[in-house]
Formats: structure tokens, C-alpha cells, sequence
């Protein structure tokens, strides 16, 4: 069955309060989202990322796989990552190849009437999740309080906040936001944190001394992701696991990374990676070197695959995407509890509410 031409749309939707980390700061979020049709079935992608990716999808992608076999999707997906050569596959092609291929899953899937975590095998029923936000830029009442909704209101006993704010120049309120979060979310819960690269090296060493105290188990991006020495010095050094890899897109870059030694847990996001083709390679590199992985943002383009993995730890379960996936798609999970089920309904089960989020596109 020949694929249609894909269709692509640009959404923006402004965050619901001002939101940065510990070395950017933003107040909207862009998502690109791609369909794509073979006979009476559509399959839906999507990534995070500027409106140029839309441009890119539908300029150079789109044309390319129109014609193709819908269920040969490892031809469709090698055929888009050749042709990006002189563009460059990191960045805005690979965010759009990602979109596609979560289309093309999810296509296939529904072509076959099956749910998407069942047409690549289920390992398990549930997948855990765990809470991600806590910018820097709340202050201590608005972090309780979504602290509190995670894990006394939904039972997720596992949760993230950024650090490192002001690239690394305000230690003593990231320790001070620290100790707030173990005070709300109480001993038994996991704390992790993530800086997004803004410390130095021994700085990122003291700082994690520090974290140990409050029972961290994650210490996210302590160095710059590319400080790939720096990550394993950091990593040899503290308790806490050190993880990284949110920015892999293509499948070398989480080869050097694994063989830096570099990380405890690799991160992999299909919506940047070059979908989940690359995410389930990724995954599997990971377990041949004795790694589990945890699936980086947009939980819901990877739950179905999450939920084939030997080795998946959890998803992130990220304030911005949940809210716009929740805003945009019919068939959100729910993560009560600390798990989501992705095992129902055909594809992964999600469906476009095109009408009601109309206002916030942009093209």
C-alpha cells in the first residue's frame, strides 16, 4: 500500500507560567506535527522544535517518501537519512525525520489494526513514568505545589527539577531548591535533577557531593552533554547515576557516548533521535553495553516502544509535552500511580483534536 503525501502543521502554545532551566529560558513551545495516509488509514508524528522543521518536513521529506510501501518503513526511513548528506543530518532534519517515522509507525500499526506496542512486541504491560519540571523559575510555593500533584496527588513516586541555575552561578539556591523538593515529596520518593550542562566539571563534583545528601539518584546533564570526558569524570566521582543524551541525533552519537563511558542511564528522544526506528537502535546498543535507557520528553510517542524494551528504566513525563499532548490528542495515558499502559486502542493510540487547538497554529 503507497503512502500519500505527508501533511505537516505548526503549532506554538505559550507555557502556563515563565519557565527556564540552567541555560535557557523560554515561554512557548513549538510542536510540528506530521500525517501521513495509506489507504483509509493515517498515522500521526510529531516533534518539539522551530517552525523550520515543518518547512524541512514538507520541503525535502515529504516528497521523497511519497509513493513508498506504507509497511516498509526501515526503506522509507534509510531513505530519508541519505538524502539529508548536505543538509546535515543533527538538528532540524533529524527532528524531521523523527516526525515522519512516528507517523510511519503508527500508520502501519493502524493499517494493521493492532495497537503500536503490540506490532513491536510487548515486554511489559506498564511503563513507569516519572515527574519532570521544576523550573528555576518557580518559586518555592509553585514547586511544592507541583511536586505535590505528582506524587501525593497522582502517586508517581519518582520526580525531576532543574538546577544549575544561571549557569551554575546560583549554587546555594539550587541546594536550597533541593532540600525543599525532599521536604515535599518526603523520604521514600526518588529525587532527581537535571542542570542541562551549566556546571563546570569539579563544580558539577561538589555539587553532587551535595546532592548525595538528600538521597539524589540522578544527577542529569551535570557538564555539557558534549563534555563527554567531563561526564565520566563527574560520573566516577559521585553517587549519584549521571545521564545524558537528550541531544543524540543519530545513532554514532550514542555509540561515542556509551564508548566514553560516559553515562549510567542513556537518554534517547525518538522526536530528535530519527524517530522510533533509531530510538528501538539506540535502545538496543544500550543494552549490549549493559545500559538501560529512559525515553527523553514527548511520552506519549514513546510509550509503545518503551513498553517493548528489556531494558527501559521510564519515561519522562515532562510538564510542557504532557500538557500540550493532553491539550492536543484524544487518548492521553494516565500515569496515576507511577506507570502508564500504552497497550490499547490501534497506533499508538492518540488522535488529533485538529479543530479545538486550530487558535495555536502557526502554518
Amino acid at each position: 500500500m503507497e503512502l500519500h503525501r505527508p501533511v505537516v502543521s505548526v503549532y506554538t502554545v505559550p507555557t502556563d507560567a515563565p519557565e527556564a532551566d540552567g541555560t535557557l529560558a523560554w515561554d512557548s513551545t513549538t510542536v510540528v506535527i506530521c500525517e501521513v495516509s495509506a489507504g483509509d488509514a493515517t498515522g500521526t508524528g510529531w516533534t518539539y522544535g522551530p517552525a523550520a522543521v515543518g518547512d524541512f518536513l514538507t520541503a525535502e521529506l515529504a516528497p521523497l517518501v511519497e509513493g513508498m510501501s506504507a509497511l516498509d518503513i526501515p526503506a522509507a526511513h534509510d531513505a530519508m537519512c541519505r538524502s539529508v548528506r548536505n543538509a546535515g543530518r543533527p538538528g532540524i532534519a533529524s527532528c524531521a525525520i523523527s516526525a515522519l517515522d512516528i507517523a510511519l509507525w503508527d500508520l502501519k500499526a493502524r493499517l494493521l489494526e493492532l495497537p503500536l506496542a503490540r506490532l513491536l512486541g510487548v515486554r511489559r504491560e506498564r511503563v513507569p513514568v516519572y515527574g519532570s519540571g521544576g523550573f528555576t523559575t518557580y518559586h518555592d510555593t509553585h514547586l511544592a505545589a507541583q511536586l505535590n500533584g505528582w506524587v501525593h496527588g497522582q502517586h508517581i513516586p519518582r520526580v525531576k527539577i532543574k538546577v544549575g541555575e544561571g549557569w551554575g552561578r546560583e549554587v546555594a539556591r539550587d541546594l536550597h531548591r533541593v532540600r525543599a523538593a525532599r521536604q515535599v515529596i518526603g523520604p521514600d520518593a526518588e529525587l532527581y535533577v537535571d542542570a542541562n550542562g551549566a556546571y563546570t566539571r569539579k563544580q558539577a563534583v561538589r555539587v553532587g557531593h551535595a546532592l548525595a545528601e538528600h538521597g539524589v539518584g540522578w544527577f542529569e546533564e551535570p557538564v555539557s552533554s558534549d563534555d563527554l570526558t567531563g561526564l565520566r569524570l563527574v560520573r566516577d566521582a559521585v553517587v549519584c547515576d549521571v545521564t545524558a543524551g537528550e541531544y543524540g541525533f543519530d545513532l554514532p552519537y550514542f555509540a561515542r557516548m556509551i564508548a566514553a563511558g560516559a553515562v549510567d542511564c542513556l537518554q534517547v528522544d525518538a522526536t530528535r533521535c530519527g524517530g522510533l526506528t533509531e530510538f528501538l537502535r539506540a535502545a538496543a546498543l544500550a543494552h549490549a553495553h549493559g545500559l538501560e535507557v529512559s525515553a527523553h520528553c514527548a511520552p506519549h510517542a514513546h510509550a509503545a516502544a518503551a513498553a517493548s524494551l528489556p531494558n527501559v528504566r521510564h519515561l519522562e513525563w515532562f510538564h510542557d509535552h504532557v500538557r500540550i499532548e493532553d491539550m492536543f490528542f484524544d487518548g492521553a495515558l494516565d500515569p496515576t500511580g507511577g506507570t502508564v499502559r500504552p497497550v490499547q486502542g490501534v497506533g499508538h493510540g492518540l488522535t488529533l483534536r485538529t479543530q479545538e487547538v486550530a487558535e495555536y497554529r502557526v502554518s
